[in-house]
């Protein structure tokens, strides 16, 4: 007889998520949110057709793992990748601000003709980036430790 996996019988591993259709992009955007990083962290790489961002992101995964063991909250650095980006668009903030720190609240998939569309990404403070891509094609991927949170504290909103 099989039983169900369990949360708690998890090992703890590095993120590696792909998404390529918006079910798959809600989960990503669900362990992205809150994740903060540099203006100066982003780029796009134009001939590879490749925009990425190196996220400083909250692990909403383990968040029940640390109120259960009373442990602190940790962070660990990502990066985002998105594949197949034909141009790039910003607006409410400014991205040659070196000083510029930027909170993602969500990723979003506006689908367009055939399997192109664009992927939102929205910023607290009114702020959006948005990728035309010519599929969807995204993928999260932890690329450091897990380091104590800062502030040492859960991301929290104001309903």
């Amino acid at each position: 007889m099989s039983e169900d996996a369990r949360f708690e019988d998890a090992r703890e591993a590095p993120l590696n998520l792909g998404a390529f259709d918006a079910e798959d992009l809600e989960v990503i955007s669900a362990l992205a949110q809150d994740a903060v990083f540099p203006a100066t962290e982003m780029t796009w790489r134009k001939p590879e057709r490749r925009f990425g961002l190196l996220l400083n992101r909250f692990r909403w995964e383990d968040q029940p793992a640390a109120q259960r063991r009373q442990r602190p909250f940790e962070r660990v650095q990502s990066v985002l990748a998105v594949e197949n980006v034909l141009g790039v668009a910003s607006t409410g903030f400014d991205r040659r601000d070196p000083d510029l720190v930027l909170s993602l609240l969500a990723i979003d998939w506006q689908p367009g003709e055939d399997a192109a569309g664009h992927v939102v990404l929205t910023l607290a403070g009114d702020g959006a980036i948005r990728l035309h891509v010519e599929a969807l094609e995204l993928r999260l991927r932890d690329v450091t430790r897990p380091y104590l949170a800062p502030s040492g504290k859960a991301p929290a909103h104001d309903a």
